[in-house]
């Protein structure tokens, strides 16, 4: 096996790491933030990559069309949350709802099940032809990880303010929070509908960097999120105690992930076994804390007669 080829892929699979990162913060308001296992992004990263590619095909700016797909993703963040607060739903069942109908509105917004877009003929923000051997202000990987950064320093300041402050207690304890006041319905709406706004951003620019929307392209996309989620706390965890730092280390997280996809694919695993593969390390991982507190914590520490 040659190494050059493993070394001249990994720029393509950081940049990839990069897209998917965004996503990975949007699940980590959920996941982490809001505690709700929100399914709702394998539709909704679809559906922010059709309405970008379809945007621009009929001649708008990149940026009006990433802003459309991430209000698209917002919509379809609202939609799941007013099946959990309003109808009473599962969280649970109300993205897998959501989800469910927007493969069939991804399929109206496109008209097809694959829309192709040039990064020749258009002019894209990201392209996986620009990752390599480009003017710096062109390369994929600079203006994503900006991107990230503005999102960032965004988030940082948004959960900082009273309003992400009361996502964040709902989070913590919803019973408390409605007893201080706050309205949790309207924290878990909010919550899905910036999570959800993010993956539809995400989607836009994984869109526009592989060159094509697919109906299909955001299938085990909550998958990928946790996996992000879970390596970025594995690693930087311990180092990363800051809201701001968490949310990059989530990021990191995508990139890490991608960049050992990349040596698995370079090993010569069967690539049908990749979601498989991921889908294990996640339970794994999300198994960790239970394994720890029932098997290894010493008994006699939770209580108990205290003997003089």
């Amino acid at each position: 096996m040659n190494i050059m080829s493993l070394v001249n892929a990994l720029p393509g699979a950081a940049a990839q790491g990069l897209v998917w990162g965004i996503m990975a913060i949007g699940v980590y308001i959920t996941f982490r933030v809001l505690d709700i296992a929100d399914l709702t992004v394998d539709g909704t990263l679809c559906t922010g990559g059709a309405v970008c590619i379809m945007m621009m095909l009929s001649g708008q700016n990149v940026w009006v069309s990433m802003l459309a797909a991430t209000g698209a993703g917002m919509l379809a963040g609202l939609a799941t949350g007013i099946f959990h607060t309003f109808m009473g739903i599962p969280a649970i069942l109300s993205g897998i709802l959501t989800q469910l109908s927007l493969y069939s509105i991804n399929m109206k917004i496109m008209g097809k099940a694959n829309q192709a877009i040039s990064v020749d003929r258009y002019d894209l923000l990201v392209s996986l032809r620009n990752v390599k051997d480009v003017p710096f202000y062109e390369n994929t990987l600079l203006i994503v990880a900006i991107l990230i950064v503005l999102l960032i320093a965004v988030l940082y300041w948004f959960f900082g303010t009273e309003l992400g402050s009361s996502l964040r207690a709902t989070g913590c304890n919803a019973n408390m929070s409605r007893a201080q006041g706050i309205n949790t319905n309207l924290s878990k709406v909010l919550g899905l509908m910036l999570s959800n706004g993010l993956v539809g951003l995400s989607g836009a620019l994984l869109a526009q960097y592989q060159g094509f929307a697919d109906v299909n392209m955001g299938r085990g996309a909550i998958v990928i999120g946790l996996a992000a989620v879970i390596i970025g706390e594995a690693v930087f965890g311990r180092i990363f105690h800051n809201f701001a730092l968490r949310l990059l280390s989530v990021v990191l997280g995508s990139i890490l992930y991608y960049l050992v996809l990349q040596v698995v694919i370079w090993r010569g695993i069967d690539t049908d076994l990749l979601k498989l593969l991921s889908a294990l390390v996640v339970a794994v991982f999300l198994a960790v804390p239970f394994w720890k507190e029932k098997y290894f914590n010493k008994p006699g520490k939770k209580g108990g007669k205290v003997h003089a």
